[in-house]
């Protein structure tokens, strides 16, 4: 996956396993090589930022990359059934909805609808931490570096994931899974891994 991202980088990609023969050979199943968690951001398109083929990525998206039972049963599928390596967890720059967790924390801030709110909750206890350990006044947003709460945030999926799922964490214990924290950076293309937990390995 390093590798693909430094040719999508480079703007060399190869569009690798795209091919009529490739669709024919995942007709009877899959094998992916690794699992991706990632935010639902139109601009994080994985097998584009990776330069990956058909097959070769499990993908789980949503907004703000937050984990829920979907989620979880998702990357729990991908670990025992099709039994991937790695889970590489992709956050990013200029993230909505990590600038709504950030907004939310105003005093004069408008309640959201129901859905938004459950979806983003998950990432105030990261825009909190930041506003503690800052010398922004904690009631104007703006002051909130956004990407240090999405490092956080970040750093929070993969405590919660390992967290919520006994078999993730037995997987990793084992020495059957990696998980790989990355930061997508928008304009540059890269994805920066920042948290590794279990013996990643080089060879993606």
């Amino acid at each position: 996956m390093k590798r693909g991202n430094a040719r999508f980088v480079a703007g060399e990609p190869r569009h690798p396993r795209q091919d009529v023969d490739r669709r024919h050979e995942l007709e009877g199943g899959q094998r992916p090589r690794a699992a991706l968690f990632g935010c639902s951001d139109s601009r994080l398109a994985a097998e584009i930022i990776f330069d990956k083929g058909l097959g070769d990525l499990f993908v789980v998206r949503n907004a703000g990359q937050v984990i829920s039972d979907s989620v979880v049963g998702s990357l729990e599928y991908a670990v025992a059934v099709l039994e991937v390596p790695l889970i590489v967890v992709l956050g990013h720059d200029a993230c909505g909805a990590v600038n709504a967790a950030i907004e939310s924390t105003a005093a004069d801030a408008p309640a959201l609808p129901a859905h938004i709110w459950r979806q983003i909750a998950p990432i105030v206890p990261a825009v909190r931490r930041v506003i503690r350990n800052s010398a922004g006044d904690p009631q104007e947003p703006s002051g909130i570096d956004a990407e240090e709460v999405g490092r956080e945030h970040l750093k929070d999926t993969i405590g919660e994931l390992l967290h919520s799922s006994e078999l993730i964490s037995l997987a990793v214990a084992d020495g059957r899974l990696a998980i790989v924290g990355a930061n997508y950076r928008l304009g540059e293309g890269t994805a920066v891994p920042s948290v590794i937990v279990g013996d990643a390995g080089d060879d993606e």
